[in-house]
């Protein structure tokens, strides 16, 4: 069987793009003499990315997911890669992603996507002769692939047609004569959820779990009903699979609940673990088979809450929250060996680093610093994971747990690129808003900063709004500092990683209050004495969208804007976006067919009127989360008034303009143009013309 490489649906989070140029705004070609020590756009098709690894049974050798971009086909890349725990031997292994090992260290399983067909499950032998076995053929892409204990049995989901689909009641005798073409027949929709970004609209089905033997054969569903099924998780004895999900026919009305559930292999019995109200996910059970890790909270009126890490007996008796008092939200999880305590990342206050929590509720941190540093796997007592800082991009680590210090780097796959380049100093600060409440963030200052010149300023802000903005590399800032703007991001209230109070600051006000902490951010920044106050510009995507067409209804003080994937209209956005739309309906006192109020009030479109600020908006053709619709109405109110816009619509996008490397190479370059063209020369007079800076 043929396989090739597997593209990555890498997804660049656009709300993190920023731009910057020397003093002013100028083009790349013309750049001073120590440009060539600087990153730039065209860096970027050289990129590599590398993540997911997984170290084997014996602790001796990491495979890993290596990313590049295919520049003919505009598309990203992906092979697996494997490197001794060392950092000897870094060698390409073969195409494909999502590389498990199996419990003896023999084999490994991954995914690969097969010529003109779904992804299909492979198992490659590790010994000499590397032998490649194909597992399934299957019509559905599979995923979240798990070995069971014993080797010999791989678990995974997969989506099925719905057991009870609406379309039965829906079926015609027509009298469509023999040989005739007639129209196709009609898509019925009668489920709450029915398209999904960078998916489309739906076929009725759900996501269950199966296992197959790992030498290949049929593989068997073990769970039925229309009802989504969580990650398969093997329980130690081989016998039960662990997930998390909700089932009961009306889940889809309790969008904010999960139970974690067993369900036994032989008999396909599903058993509810779980059962406050709430979130409860991710199970993971002690190596010794006591006891069940997993993630949730309590429900409250909030409408953000930070998870904890919680315990519970094997049988779900005896819930116990380990991390309660962090009120910070764990991420991956790991049992110790001994069964005695479970190590955690956890990504706060900008930054990453692993944790421990014995059994009994002590805590204790495992790693420290400035840097995004997550562990990913743990055998035999060493760890894999991820680490980056505001300099050095994310790249594989390993340490043992007893010597977090003893850390070893496994792969440099960007070290070529920024060799002799010198990178934008980044300086973290943080400040009092309006109200006194701190606020977090961080200033990226353009190579060879000089602190007596004036330098435009660029405003990121971040999307969610639940999201968290922080300290680690960033191309598309650095790339826009090597142009010489300074580039200021922060996490205003409302922020994820600050604690439940914070993101909850926004509950019914957003935008709002989050509007003067970006403000006041820009006000510390200018205060220092190096912005250039006629050269000021803001940008986001998403919720950084949504925020970005707020600032240009609220105030004159920025030259140019790009509101990139907005909502603008919050009455018609519940009815235009995917997934389950009574999230967005939850984020107001009261749905608007009871009372418009509250959704006029934070919506931008209503101050357009106000607008003096030059507006573009960048969004993709395909996005169903905030719909292209939502730019539309906003440009269209702006163009109606005869007021400076653009509407750029990136083909071939879903939510975002960066999934394409071409269309990240565009988003960065749009984004220079625009401010450009309506900066000011140092005589004060307007740009409006823009100079050629590659083209697309």
């Amino acid at each position: 069987m043929r396989y090739r490489p597997l593209v990555l649906v890498m997804y660049v989070f656009v709300a993190a793009l920023q731009t910057v140029a020397n003093v002013r705004p100028r083009p790349v070609h013309a750049q001073s003499p120590d440009s060539q020590a600087r990153l730039t756009t065209e860096h970027w098709l050289d990129w590599e990315r590398v993540s997911d690894p997984r170290i084997s049974p014996d602790a001796a050798r990491v495979v890993y997911t290596r990313g590049w971009i295919d520049k003919m086909n505009d598309a990203w890349e992906s092979a697996i890669w494997m490197v001794g725990a060392d950092g000897s031997k870094n060698r390409h292994l073969i195409d494909g992603s999502s590389p498990r090992w199996s419990p003896d260290g023999s084999r490994i399983a991954f995914l690969a996507p097969v010529e003109n067909g779904a992804s299909q499950i492979f198992v490659r032998w590790m010994d000499d002769e590397g032998a490649v076995s194909p597992v399934t053929r299957l019509q559905q892409t599979p995923s979240n692939l798990a070995w069971s204990p014993d080797g010999s049995q791989l678990a995974f989901t997969m989506r099925v047609p719905a057991e009870n689909p609406a379309s039965r009641h829906w079926q015609l005798d027509l009298p469509q004569p023999e040989g005739a073409t007639w129209t196709k027949s009609p898509h019925i929709v009668e489920s709450l959820v029915y398209r999904q970004d960078r998916v489309g609209y739906l076929d009725e089905g759900f996501q269950h779990i199966f296992v197959v033997a790992a030498d290949g054969g049929t593989p068997r569903q073990l769970t039925s009903g229309d009802f989504d099924h969580g990650a398969p998780v093997w329980n130690p004895d081989g016998g039960s699979v662990l997930f998390s999900g909700l089932r009961r026919e009306d889940a889809v009305y309790h969008w904010q609940e999960s139970e974690i559930y067993r369900v036994d292999l032989s008999t396909r019995a599903v058993e509810q673990i779980t059962t406050r109200r709430g979130p409860d996910r991710r199970p993971v059970p002690s190596p010794n088979g006591r006891y069940i890790a997993y993630i949730g909270y309590d429900t409250t009126g909030m409408d953000y809450i930070e998870s904890a890490l919680y315990v519970m007996d094997a049988d779900g008796s005896n819930p116990r929250a380990l991390t309660a008092q962090m009120d910070r939200t764990p991420g991956a999880v790991f049992w110790s060996p001994d069964s005695r305590g479970v190590y955690f990342n956890i990504r706060a206050d900008g930054y990453e680093n692993v944790f421990h929590a014995t059994l009994s509720g002590e805590i204790r941190q495992v790693t420290s610093g400035k840097q995004l540093f997550a562990i990913n796997d743990v055998s035999g007592g060493v760890a894999v994971g991820m680490r980056q800082d505001a300099h050095e991009p994310g790249d594989v680590v390993a340490f043992p747990l007893d010597r977090p210090d003893r850390l070893t780097r496994l792969t440099r796959v960007n070290a070529d690129i920024l060799a002799g380049k010198t990178l934008g100093d980044v300086e973290e600060f943080r400040y009092e808003s309006f109200d006194g409440l701190e606020i977090h963030g961080w200033i990226i200052k353009p190579p060879d900063f000089d602190p007596s010149r004036k330098y435009p300023l660029m405003l990121a802000i971040h999307g969610g709004p639940h999201a968290m903005y922080h300290g680690g590399f960033n191309f598309g800032w650095q790339d826009h500092a090597a142009h010489g703007y300074v580039v200021l991001y922060t996490n205003p209230r409302g922020s994820s990683g600050y604690g439940s109070e914070f993101g909850n600051a926004i509950q019914y006000n957003y935008p709002g209050d989050d509007f003067h902490d970006l403000m006041a951010g820009v006000d510390q920044v200018v205060s220092r004495g190096y912005v250039d106050e006629d050269n000021m510009f803001v940008y986001g995507c998403s919720g950084g969208g949504v925020l970005t067409s707020w600032v240009v209804g609220h105030t004159d003080r920025f030259r140019a804007a790009s509101a990139n994937c907005p909502v603008t209209n919050w009455l018609s956005f519940p009815g235009q976006v995917d997934g389950n739309y009574l999230r967005w309906y939850a984020d107001f006192a009261k749905f608007p067919w009871e009372d418009p109020s509250e959704h006029l009030r934070r919506s931008s479109l209503m101050y357009v009127g106000n607008v003096t600020t030059p507006t573009m908006l960048m969004t993709g053709v395909l996005d169903l989360r905030t719909p292209i619709s939502q730019t539309e109405q906003f440009y269209q109110a702006l163009k109606a008034q005869n007021k400076p816009t653009a509407m750029i619509r990136f083909e071939g996008e879903w939510h975002g303009t960066s999934r394409k490397p071409s269309n990240f190479l565009r988003t960065q370059m749009f984004l220079r143009k625009w401010f450009e063209r309506w900066g000011t020369h140092d005589d004060g007079r307007a740009v409006t013309t823009t100079t050629q800076e590659g083209g697309s």
